[in-house]
C-alpha cells in the first residue's frame, strides 16, 4: 500500500496504543527502559509511514494517568524519552511538515517538561502536513470531564441542560481534529484501556499481536487494508460520519 491508496480505503486520522514495550524487553533479558527506548525509535518510523499514506492525523497513546502507577524507575525512564523526544524531533517535524500536539493534563508534569511541550507545539504549529498528537498523562474519562467543566466556563449560569454533544466536542482535548477512523492496538490485548472515549465511538479496532517495537510499515499496511473492507455506516445507512465537522483540518 502506498501513497496511491484510494481515499475512500483511506483513514485520515489513525489512532495507537503502543502497547508491548516491557514483552518485547522481557523476551530479550533486557531492562524494561529500552523496550520503551525501542517503542520510541518506532515512533520515528510511523509517522513518516503514515505520510507517505496520505494519513492526516496520526494520535500515539504515550502515557496514561493510570500510568502513574508502574514502578518509579518505569515512569523515570518514560519521562526521559518524552524529554528527549521534545528536545530533538522538533527540526526533523518541521523537516517533514508534522505539527505537534500533546494532549492530557500536562499540568501533572513538572515546569520543564510543560516548558518543552508547550515550545516543541508552538515551533511545529506552522507545520500541514500531517498533524502527530501525543496523549500524554491522559486518560478519556479525564477528557471529557474536563470538557465539562471547560464548557462550564464558558457558559457561567447556564444549566447543564442547555449542553449538547457538539457544545461538549468543542471543549474536548482533540477538537481540533477529527474522530479517529481507525485504532491500532499492538501487543495482542483486545481493549481501549480508557483513551479516546468519546471520540472512539465509530472507529474500526484492529487488533494485532505484534509488539509495538516490532511494529513495521507492512504491519500499518495491513490495518490499512483492513480497514478498507469495513463497511461503515454508523448506525444509519450513510458512510458520512456524523460526528465530524467538515471544516477540521490541520492547520
Amino acid at each position: 500500500m502506498n501513497s496511491q491508496t484510494s481515499n475512500s480505503a483511506l483513514p485520515q486520522h489513525i489512532a495507537v496504543i503502543m502497547d508491548g514495550n516491557r514483552r518485547w524487553a522481557k523476551a530479550r533479558a533486557l531492562p524494561v527502559a529500552l523496550g520503551h527506548a525501542a517503542g520510541a525509535r518506532r515512533v520515528r518510523a510511523m509517522v513518516p509511514a503514515c505520510t507517505d499514506r496520505g494519513v492526516r492525523f496520526v494520535t500515539l497513546f504515550a502515557f496514561s494517568t493510570e500510568n502513574w502507577q508502574r514502578p518509579k524507575d518505569e515512569v523515570s525512564a518514560l519521562m526521559r524519552l518524552l524529554t528527549v523526544y521534545l528536545q530533538k524531533e522538533v527540526s526533523d517535524m518541521n523537516v517533514k511538515g508534522v505539527r505537534l500536539r500533546v494532549v492530557g493534563d500536562i499540568q501533572g508534569f513538572d515546569a520543564r517538561m510543560q516548558a518543552l511541550i508547550r515550545d516543541a507545539e508552538a515551533n511545529t504549529a506552522h507545520n500541514t502536513t500531517i498533524t502527530l498528537t501525543i496523549a500524554a498523562n491522559y486518560g478519556g474519562r479525564w477528557d471529557m470531564l474536563q470538557a465539562v467543566k471547560a464548557w462550564q466556563a464558558a457558559h457561567p449560569g447556564e444549566s447543564a441542560e442547555a449542553m449538547d454533544s457538539a457544545g461538549l466536542e468543542n471543549h474536548l482535548s482533540m477538537a481540533y481534529a477529527p474522530p479517529p477512523d481507525l485504532l491500532i492496538r499492538t501487543g495482542g490485548e483486545s481493549r481501549v484501556s480508557n483513551f479516546l472515549l468519546w471520540q472512539l465511538a465509530y472507529t474500526e479496532l484492529f487488533f494485532t499481536d505484534v509488539l509495538w517495537p516490532a511494529f513495521t510499515p507492512a504491519v500499518l499496511d495491513q490495518a490499512i487494508a483492513w480497514y478498507g473492507t469495513c463497511d461503515r455506516r454508523f448506525g444509519g445507512s450513510s458512510t458520512k460520519h456524523p460526528f465530524v465537522d467538515s471544516s477540521l483540518k490541520a492547520s
